[in-house]
């Protein structure tokens, strides 16, 4: 079985490192030549990859499981634009395909559940970009019988991207919007959910990826730095933070994520289902 990653990032590693571990061939694409070098060393067929710089379409062969976790770019998506030709031709040999998206695609809805059969009205460029990404992957399921799964996904924390690192590292922050909350995930579980799906396919479905409970961000960081056992920095109203663009987009989307599909149609039950959990967890694998 091979595992191929458009884009070997924090979650297909993540993915990548467990099948490695099964016996899996994994390989994929990054954009560096010296973490090129890197994933080679461990054991990865890693290809370097822009939208001006292709693949070889002999690095798919053999691909029985796809993955693209690559966001979109101003022109659309890098891979299909550039691959989807390449793609195409190895359908034949495809047991699963899978495209990793975002919540963010459901825009903002003042704090209102949303699922996947809820309508898609992305608030800023980011969400837009992600919908036309989906739509372009759904292309090459309904056109080329692609085995296709969307994944929405949350806030990804982990080993190495979590609240305790912020702390740390003094990055960490507390801003004070009433009745803003935000859906995460753990890598663990998010690995477990892909893992879910490549046993039980379900071609043309759409999975959101997120843990039983939407938090407002100051709660989780004040959570986080109590566990330190150090003091959490100061509250200060949204109007007076200082955030990046990008922070303060996240800030205007106030939604709760449903996960009811992954639990009742892949089997899945969270191993941290809420970030309680996740981030006591992590915090003991970092003193271990």
């Amino acid at each position: 079985m091979k595992l191929f990653c458009f884009g070997l990032g924090y979650s297909a590693l993540a993915l990548g490192a467990e099948l490695l571990e099964d016996g899996w061939q994994v390989a994929g694409t990054c954009t560096g030549e010296e973490k090129r070098a890197a994933l080679r060393a461990a054991g990865i067929d890693a290809h370097l990859f822009r939208r001006d710089h292709p693949i070889a379409p002999a690095a798919l062969a053999g691909t029985t499981h796809l993955l693209s976790s690559i966001p979109p770019d101003d022109f659309g998506d890098p891979v299909v634009d550039t691959h989807a030709a390449d793609i195409a031709l190895h359908v034949p040999s495809l047991a699963w395909a899978a495209y990793l998206s975002t919540t963010g695609v459901y825009g903002d809805r003042a704090g209102a559940w949303v699922d996947e059969t809820s309508d898609l009205t992305p608030s800023g460029p980011r969400g837009m970009r992600r919908v036309r990404a989906e739509a372009a992957w759904f292309t090459l399921h309904t056109e080329a019988s692609l085995p296709l799964h969307i994944f929405r996904l949350a806030g990804i924390y982990g080993p190495g991207r979590s609240t305790f690192d912020q702390l740390r590292n003094g990055t960490a922050h507390r801003v004070d919007k009433p009745g803003q909350v935000f859906s995460r995930i753990h890598i663990d579980d998010l690995v477990a959910v892909l893992r879910a799906s490549m046993a039980n396919p379900h071609p043309g479905r759409t999975y959101n990826v997120c843990d039983d409970e939407a938090a407002p961000p100051a709660v989780v960081t004040e959570f986080a730095a109590r566990l330190l056992g150090v003091q959490p920095p100061p509250l200060v109203p949204f109007t007076d933070a200082k955030l990046s663009e990008m922070a303060r987009s996240f800030y205007a989307e106030n939604k709760r994520v449903r996960n009811d599909r992954i639990q009742q149609e892949l089997g899945v039950r969270l191993r941290y289902p809420t970030y309680r959990e996740g981030l006591a967890a992590l915090l003991a694998e970092d003193s271990a």
